[in-house]
Order: structure tokens, then sequence, then C-alpha cells
């Protein structure tokens, strides 16, 4: 009976030990493609804004600020109607991505989610244009340690997030509902508070997300590796997400404008 129970025990503590190795492979996987869209979104925005941006007067089309001019590239993309197509743009092809994921392959869906993070990098691109590039990246820095303090969290807590998710998703709801009646209505003060409360649904949607992948994996860790695979990109894109939305309302507060 002593032998059955340390086998039992040791047979458990194996089984324990895959599962712990296969969930650090699976967030590693997680966190590095969302990396990999993180740079692909701020290579491309980087890009763009230096192709619509020039210093020489000659070479311009239209004055955006002290020696600073659009091109007539900058002005196609920012300032004629190709502008609302690289604003939904995005929009779309993450909203087809969800809807037909399990129909597409590993591969595809991979190149899909790259797709569409070079879709967000050209959509904003102009904060290089409106904010100065220190602050940018002060900005980002500090977005970084935000999202790794609350990742983190969400990862270790034995608190259960889904009720506080589910609060949250409504509020986001709330938010865009707000941020469209604002783009008619053009209040400074609705703006702010809506960059005050956008930090604060995302700040919580990172550890909710987190918390959530984690329990996909421990869930679905006898699946096949191609759904496992997809489960992974769709956590990347809910993180990536967190994160991109986090920058933009920190930059309302921390960004320098030119």
């Amino acid at each position: 009976m002593a032998e059955f129970d340390t086998l039992h025990r040791t047979q458990a503590g194996a089984r324990s030990a895959a599962i712990d190795e296969g969930l650090r492979a699976y967030m590693n996987k997680v966190y590095g493609l969302m990396s990999v869209a993180m740079l692909i979104t701020g290579a491309v925005a980087w890009v763009l804004a230096n192709m619509a941006m020039t210093t020489d007067a000659a070479q311009a089309v239209a004055q955006i600020g002290t020696d600073k001019y659009l091109t007539q590239f900058g002005a196609l993309i920012y300032t004629s109607p190709l502008k609302w197509v690289l604003m939904f743009a995005p929009l779309l092809v993450v909203f087809a991505f969800g809807a037909m994921i399990n129909r597409l392959s590993l591969q595809a869906a991979q190149g899909v989610f790259w797709l569409y993070s070079a879709l967000v990098g050209a959509s904003i691109s102009s904060i290089f244009l409106v904010f100065t590039g220190t602050s940018i990246a002060q900005t980002f820095l500090v977005t970084a340690i935000a999202f790794a303090a609350l990742s983190l969290y969400g990862y270790t807590t034995k608190r259960d997030l889904t009720g506080m998710g589910s609060f949250l998703i409504m509020g986001l709801v709330g938010l865009i509902v707000a941020s469209l009646v604002n783009i008619f209505l053009a209040s400074s003060a609705l703006q702010f508070a809506i960059s005050v409360i956008g930090v604060l649904i995302f700040a919580g949607l990172t550890a909710y997300d987190t918390q959530k992948i984690k329990l996909v994996y421990l869930q679905l860790a006898n699946s096949d590796q191609e759904f496992l695979g997809k489960a992974a990109i769709m956590g990347a894109l809910n993180l990536y997400l967190d994160f991109l939305n986090m920058f933009m309302f920190l930059l309302h507060f921390l960004g320098n404008r030119e």
C-alpha cells in the first residue's frame, strides 16, 4: 500500500511538472507573438510617419508645425478619404479574423495576425506627427512596465478575476459609445474622462486576459498542437490590444505635443 501511494504521488508530481513546463512554454509563445506584433506595429507606424513628413518646404504640400510639413504621400494618407480606410481597416480585419480563425491553418492565422498588426501601425502612425518622439518612447516604457506588473499579477493571483472581467467588458462597451459620441461633440473634458477610464479599463483587462489565457491552457493542455497554437495567437491578440490601448490612452496624459 505504501509503495502504491508513493507511486501515485510520483506520477501526480510528474503530471504537475509537465503541465507547469507546458504552461511556461505556452505563455512564452503568447508573449513572443505579442512582442513581434508590437514590433511590426511600431516599425510600420514609424516608416509611414517619416514618409509623410518633411522639413523641406519645397517638397511640402501642407505645413503641420514649425519646420514640419506634409509630403504628398502624407497628404494622401492623412487628409484624403484614404484616412478612413486606414482607420477602419484594422477593425474589419480583426472581426473577420475572430470569425474565421477556426477555418484557417495555424500559419494562415499567424499571417493574418501580422497583417492586422501592420494595419494598426498604419492607422496610428499619425502619433509621430502629433507627439514628440521622446514622449512617445517614454510613454511606451511606462506602459511596458505597467503591463508587465499587471500581467504578472493576472498570472500569479489565486483570485478569480472572471467577475471583474465581465464588469470591465461592460465598461469597454460604454467607453466605445462615449468615444463615438465625442467624435461629433469634440469635447476636451469628455476626452479627458475617456482617457482616464480607458487606462483603468485596459489595466484591469491586462490582468484578466492573462489569467484567462492561463486557464485556457490548463483546460486545453491535451488538445492538438494546432488548436493550442491558434489559442496562443488569440491570447496574444488580446494582450496586444490591451497594451496598445493602454499606451494610446496614456499618451494623452504623458505625450508632449509638437
